[in-house]
């Protein structure tokens, strides 16, 4: 696995007020953390920002800026760690290389099977038509 070291002035921590219930204390207090992280702009390796670039993902915009949105947790601090160590996961998971697919073929045996199944299923379902009258 790659080891990455991202600095403290690439991240931009933001602190906002928290969605969904919790009282008076959700409306005052500004414990949600909101994490944006240049990807064009990091010190990261070329390689991994352009597999981070290319992944499919939500919190990516059109811009290169991840954004990640933390508010599991009432306190600011446990938050701020939640949003690192989900930008953390989503780095990681950029730098893992996935090995290239062999193309294989079945064999020559498995195919014949796979006929042979067919045409015996074909013959009991022929045999499940009407019978003839015969006079």
């Amino acid at each position: 696995m790659t080891i990455f070291h991202i600095s403290p002035d690439e991240l931009e921590l933001t602190a906002i007020r928290s969605q969904g219930p919790g009282g008076q204390n959700v409306n005052k207090v500004s414990s949600a953390i909101q994490l944006r992280f240049d990807v064009l702009a990091s010190s990261l390796p070329e390689d991994l920002k352009l597999r981070l670039l290319a992944l499919r993902d939500h919190r990516l915009t059109k811009g290169g800026v991840v954004v990640i949105k933390s508010q599991v947790h009432r306190s600011q601090d446990m938050n701020r760690m939640a949003a690192m160590l989900r930008l953390h996961d989503l780095l990681a998971l950029a730098a893992a290389v996935q090995k290239p697919r062999k193309a294989t073929r079945p064999t020559r045996s498995s195919q014949i099977k796979r006929v042979n199944s067919k045409v015996k299923r074909g013959q009991t379902k022929a045999l499940r038509g009407r019978v003839a009258e015969s006079v």
